[in-house]
């Protein structure tokens, strides 16, 4: 009699080599963590074999693991491939999705090509824009799935993870050690009146160097080192450069990731954006 490989079990391997561990496969799978390490157990106890290294508190593939990775991934992608066709259908229409502007790089791009592989009868429409602007949209029913950052995420959202605010400026510049030292921000930039307030209680001087609402211009200001800016650890763009020397600027704290999904659709497109979303964003 042959034998079959669960797919489940394998699709939480594969998921687990991916992401270089349990916890974030579980959130991507939207799973919990003890149900990952039992498929993957069940996984290792059919094959006979074991399939990751449990050294030091990291896991790393064994050669056996490493080729099960390989064949579960043609296997998974034919999966998927028959059941996007199958279920083309049933799953269509439109998802409306907000993200702010400082966090669409470098997520977004890979997780809007991975659900129109999935689901090419879907269309999801990306609105980038404010959290406050974005949170008024919400509440008039705009979107049905939306990222935010913010202090005190509201209580029906999901908090993804916790960032921390970084100062940034020109590779090797010198811009931050100027008095008054000079701000890039949009006007309406949530991070512009926090990094104003911790420089006026650090009696550090400063002025505007942007005005407007053009990121481009901000960004151009910022890398040809004549202002300094506000970003988020993981969110930096081309051209900017976290600062840091024996003189640091006054700490600016931090911001959460917050999750927002409406309750107009409800169906296996929007769970896996959801679940994308949480893998990419997720502590």
């Amino acid at each position: 009699m042959p034998r079959n490989l669960d797919l489940a079990s394998l699709r939480s391997f594969v998921t687990v080599a991916d992401v270089g561990g349990v916890t974030r496969a579980a959130g991507y799978l939207n799973l919990t963590q003890s149900a990952v390490s039992m498929q993957i157990k069940r996984l290792e106890e059919a094959l006979g074999m074991t399939l990751f290294l449990r050294a030091a508190r990291k896991l790393a593939l064994s050669p056996e693991g490493e080729q099960l990775r390989s064949y579960g991934k043609r296997m998974l992608a034919l999966n998927d491939e028959a059941l996007s066709q199958l279920a083309a259908t049933c799953c269509q229409g439109e998802i409306r999705l907000g993200v702010p502007h400082d966090v669409v790089y470098p997520a977004i791009p890979g997780i809007l090509r991975r659900m129109a592989q999935a689901y090419p009868r879907v269309r999801i429409n990306l609105v980038s824009s404010f959290t406050v602007l974005m949170k008024q949209d919400f509440a008039r029913g705009a979107f049905d799935v939306m990222l935010t950052t913010e202090e005190t995420p509201d209580a029906g959202a999901e908090v993804l993870s916790t960032r921390d605010l970084v100062w940034v400026g020109a590779p090797d510049g010198n811009a931050w050690q100027r008095r008054p030292l000079r701000l890039g921000f949009k006007d309406t930039c949530i991070f512009r009146p926090r990094a104003q307030a911790v420089l006026e209680g650090a009696g550090v001087p400063w002025e505007m160097a942007t005005g407007g609402e053009s990121e481009q211009a901000v960004e151009a200001t910022v890398a040809a080192d004549l202002a300094v800016s506000v970003r988020m650890v993981g969110s930096i763009p081309e051209g900017m450069a976290p600062i840091s020397g024996e003189n640091q600027l006054p700490a600016v704290g931090n911001m959460k990731l917050g999750l927002y999904r409406g309750s107009r659709r409800s169906d296996e497109a929007m769970d896996l954006l959801v679940s994308e979303l949480r893998c990419a964003y997720g502590s």
